[in-house]
């Protein structure tokens, strides 16, 4: 029997405040899928943080949406600049994560991405649209020794 090949269907909408619970578990099984490097006590500690400092209310925040109605993945744009890019690991590789970097290349002329030195997949999706690593933190934003590369559109 041939397998069948499933195309994957995404709008994009804004996101709304109702929205948020279901993007956090959206942000929490991602992180757990791509964030190898975290320790589980840290995953917690950041989805604290997310919650505690309002993070989505923050950026300019756009989810994506599969045909059935299920969020699938969302991004977070603040001036020119991607703050979160987060998808469904079911939707992983499926074309949405480009969907939503060329959206915002377009819609919000972002120039800047941050991603962890140890996410080498985002670093490489990153660096196929033309991004580079322009300097190094050896800290991330809350002081913990995740290293940050930041990168910029050349």
């Amino acid at each position: 029997m041939p397998l069948r090949k499933f195309n994957f269907v995404f709008t994009l909408r804004k996101a709304l405040p109702a929205d948020y619970n279901e993007l956090l578990s959206i942000w929490e099984l991602s992180v757990k899928a791509t964030h190898d490097f975290l320790n589980p006590a840290d995953i917690v500690f950041f989805k604290s943080q997310i919650q505690e400092h309002q993070a989505f209310s923050q950026v300019d925040l756009t989810c994506a949406v599969h045909e059935n109605g299920t969020l699938v993945g969302f991004i977070g744009i603040a001036e020119d600049k991607i703050e979160m890019l987060f998808l469904d690991p079911v939707v992983i590789g499926k074309g949405l994560g480009k969907q939503l970097l060329q959206f915002a290349m377009q819609e919000y002329r972002i120039t800047k991405v941050d991603v962890n030195e140890q996410n080498t997949a985002a670093r490489l999706f990153y660096e196929h649209f033309g991004f580079e690593v322009k300097s190094r933190s050896p800290l991330d934003s809350t002081g913990k020794p995740y290293p940050i590369l930041h990168m910029e559109l050349t």
